[in-house]
C-alpha cells in the first residue's frame, strides 16, 4: 500500500506540473551588467544571441544609408493619457523603466504594435555621451527607447521578444541644450526610484511629447535588443532629429540612481548603461528623408561642404571672366580688320591742275 500511495502521489505531482503554464522568457536577462565579470564583453557566454547576427545598436553613416520613398509617417494612437491614468516608474537595476498602457499603439509598420514600456540609456557626469546609436560616429548625451510588441501575432512583449517581427522600438536621441518640461514629467520622479526594485506611480501624460520635431524623418533597420538576451527580433526606428534636455536634467540621470538595492553595502551608481555599437555587415539602413540634406552625417564635414560650394562659385566666376575677356578680344579684332587705306577726295584746284 505505501508503494502504491507514493506512486499515485508522484503521478499527481507530474500532472500538476504539466498543467502549470510555462513562464515566458524575461525581456532582459536576470544576471548581467555593463561592466565587470558579467559585463558586455562576456554577455555572449550566457546569452548566445549577443554574439550573433543583426545586433544593435549601430553607427548610422552614409555608406549604409538608402532612401526609401515608401517609408511614410508613423501614426501614434492612445498617446494622450490623462493625469488620472498613472504610469508605473521602476528602477530595474539597469535603467529606469516606465510601464505603458497597451492601448498605446503605433501604425505604419505593416502590423499592429502595442506599447510595452520605455526606458533610457545615458553616460556619466564626466562624459555625458551615452546614446546607444551614433550618427556618423557621433554620440549623443542619452537615448530614449519606446518598446512595442507585435500584437497581431503575439499576446505580450515577453513572448514576442524572441520571435520574428516580434518587437518594434522607437529611439529618440537626446542632446544637451535647453530645458525640456516634457522630460521632467519622468525626471522629477527619479528620486523615488533611486535604488533597484523601487517603483512609484506617476501622473499620466502624452508620450508623444517625448518625440522630436518632424518625426516623419527617421532611420529604419532590422536589429536586436541592446540588452541580454539580445534577441534579433527588433524593427528599429531611430528618429533623425534629436530632442534637447538641460545639463541639470541630465545630472538627475547621471548622479541620482543606483544599480543596487537600498540596503546593499557596496552601492553601484547607474551610469554608462549603454551598449557599444555593433558590426553592421551586409545590411542597409533605410531612411525616410533625402540623404543630400545630411552631408555632415554622410561623412563630409561642414567645412568640406562649404569648401566645395565656394569652389563651385569660384569656378563659375572664372568661366564668366574668361568669357567676357574672349568676347571683348573678338570685338576688338573686328574693329582692327575694318581699318585700311583711307580715300580722301581731291580738292577742286588739284583737279584743274591735272587737266
Amino acid at each position: 500500500m505505501p508503494g502504491r500511495s507514493l506512486h499515485a502521489a508522484a503521478v499527481l505531482l507530474l500532472v500538476i506540473l504539466k498543467q502549470q503554464p510555462s513562464s515566458p522568457a524575461p525581456l532582459n536577462g536576470s544576471k548581467w551588467t555593463y561592466f565587470g565579470p558579467d559585463g558586455e564583453k562576456n554577455w555572449s557566454k550566457n546569452y548566445p544571441s549577443c554574439g550573433g547576427l543583426l545586433q544593435s545598436p549601430i553607427d548610422l553613416h552614409g555608406d549604409i544609408l538608402q532612401y526609401n520613398a515608401s517609408l511614410g509617417p508613423l501614426a501614434f494612437q492612445g498617446y494622450n493619457a490623462s493625469a488620472n491614468q498613472p504610469f508605473i516608474l521602476t528602477n530595474n537595476g539597469h535603467s529606469v523603466k516606465l510601464k505603458l498602457p497597451k492601448d498605446m499603439q503605433i501604425q505604419g509598420l505593416g502590423a499592429r504594435y502595442n506599447a510595452s514600456q520605455l526606458h533610457l540609456h545615458w553616460g556619466d557626469r564626466n562624459d555625458p555621451h551615452g546614446s546607444e546609436h551614433t550618427i556618423g560616429g557621433k554620440h549623443f548625451a542619452a537615448e530614449l527607447h519606446i518598446v512595442y510588441y507585435n500584437s497581431d501575432l503575439y499576446p505580450n512583449a515577453s513572448i514576442a521578444s524572441d520571435k520574428p517581427e516580434g518587437l518594434a522600438v522607437l529611439a529618440v536621441l537626446i542632446e544637451m541644450g535647453s530645458s525640456n518640461p516634457s522630460y521632467d514629467k519622468i525626471f522629477s520622479h527619479l528620486p523615488d526610484v533611486k535604488y533597484k526594485g523601487q517603483e512609484v506611480h506617476i501622473p499620466g501624460f502624452s508620450i508623444e511629447e517625448l518625440l522630436p520635431e518632424r518625426p516623419e524623418q527617421y532611420y529604419r533597420y532590422k536589429g536586436s535588443l541592446t540588452t541580454p538576451p539580445c534577441h534579433p527580433s527588433v524593427l528599429w526606428t531611430v528618429f533623425r532629429n534629436p530632442v534637447q534636455v538641460s545639463r541639470a536634467q541630465l545630472v538627475k540621470l547621471e548622479e541620482g540612481l543606483y544599480c543596487t538595492n537600498v540596503d546593499d553595502p557596496s552601492p553601484i551608481e547607474m551610469v554608462n548603461n549603454f551598449r557599444q555599437v555593433q558590426k553592421f555587415d551586409e545590411r542597409l539602413v533605410y531612411v525616410s528623408f533625402q540623404q543630400v540634406q545630411d552631408l555632415t552625417y554622410a561623412g563630409l564635414s561642414l567645412g568640406i561642404a562649404l569648401s566645395v560650394a565656394l569652389a563651385g562659385v569660384l569656378g563659375i566666376c572664372i568661366v564668366l571672366a574668361v568669357s567676357v575677356w574672349l568676347f571683348r578680344r573678338k570685338k576688338s579684332s573686328k574693329k582692327s580688320d575694318n581699318k585700311g587705306v583711307i580715300y580722301k577726295p581731291a580738292t577742286t584746284q588739284e583737279s584743274e591742275a591735272h587737266a
